[in-house]
């Protein structure tokens, strides 16, 4: 089974939804055989590769929201979080643009590290507070996961570098109509979205497997 799922490092629903869909296929008879591919997605392509305060800040400011509904509800997200053994730092999170950590990401996965390295941004940004577009911080998280050192600084230096792998994932995106991430789609047929309960996952597999007989 493929299950390809769309996210963004700086969604933390992303990071829920795909923390439930690890505790689903914990129980899930057949999970050595299922691949994980992780696609592209940008919430905010304007987003600042330097940030300007924190990330409830920067929402306050760019959907008009007042601060004190974003922080009820990031207080209510990091509970959820919390339920899944997930720590979601949400007063440190900065919001910056996640272009550079995305061909990175592909980068990754081109020498097999893809799930690694989603796992470790997500988390540097999710529980660590780290600026996820600063080049140093994505050299020591390269660094992490076995990246070659030359090979990042080549991809940070060139802009377009895996820039067209980036855009083809989100085309594909919104070809099939996503319009929110985080996206899960069974083996090319069954469609999940959001951060849904363990149980949904549960039958998603099930129903996936099923289909594939």
């Amino acid at each position: 089974m493929r299950i390809d799922i769309w996210s963004d490092y700086i969604c933390p629903f992303c990071t829920v939804g795909e923390r439930h869909l690890t505790l689903a296929l914990e129980n899930f008879q057949g999970r050595e055989d299922v691949e994980v591919v992780w696609r592209s997605f940008q919430l905010d392509p304007d987003a600042p590769t330097t940030p300007d305060g924190t990330a409830a800040e920067y929402l306050t400011r760019r959907k008009g929201m007042p601060l004190a509904q974003v922080e009820q509800m990031n207080d209510a997200l990091a509970e959820r979080a919390a339920a899944v053994g997930l720590d979601f730092n949400w007063r440190e999170s900065v919001m910056v643009n996640t272009l550079t950590a995305h061909r990175l990401g592909h980068l990754a996965r081109a020498h097999g590290r893809g799930i690694e390295w989603d796992e470790l941004v997500k988390h540097a940004y999710f529980t660590d507070g780290r600026n996820i577009a600063d080049h140093d911080q994505l050299r020591e998280f390269a660094g992490r996961v076995g990246l070659d050192r030359a090979e990042v600084d080549g991809v940070l230096a060139d802009e377009t570098a895996f820039a067209d792998e980036v855009n083809e994932d989100i085309a594909l995106a919104r070809q099939i109509g996503v319009r929110g991430v985080p996206f899960f789609v069974f083996d090319g047929r069954l469609a999940v979205s959001g951060a849904q309960p363990v149980e949904v996952f549960e039958q998603a597999l099930s129903q996936a497997a099923q289909g594939a007989e």
